[in-house]
């Protein structure tokens, strides 16, 4: 049951060909031929910042920042107090049933002879 079974591989059951032989061709290189002529693309004003326009970058680059930090700030914090109750949780529970209470429908026990 335990033992490890190595497959044996199966011999063919007809008639097998061997495989082709592939012979290797030669490759003439072609004649050099003139590059086409390449058109300057038009040239693209670059984008120039204004101070206004700077401003306006680091602005919303701070909100983005602010807004991430509070939303994992927030979420850190809804797993500290979801620890924390589950923590209150588990010790009311164990005091519960750790405590030797007698049950409210059971007679009193008297100690011994009285």
């Amino acid at each position: 049951m335990f033992r490890t079974n190595i497959p044996t591989m199966p011999q063919p059951t007809s008639l097998v060909t061997p495989p082709a032989v592939v012979e290797p061709t030669t490759i003439a290189p072609a004649a050099p031929t003139q590059p086409a002529a390449v058109t300057p693309a038009p040239a693209r004003p670059a984008v120039q910042l204004t101070p206004g326009t700077m401003l306006a970058l680091v602005g919303s680059g701070t909100a983005v920042v602010l807004v991430v930090g509070a939303v994992l700030v927030s979420m850190l914090l809804a797993v500290a107090i979801t620890a924390a109750s589950v923590a209150v949780c588990a010790v009311v529970m164990r005091s519960l049933l750790t405590k030797r209470r007698p049950h409210p429908l059971r007679p009193v026990r008297l100690a011994h002879g009285v």
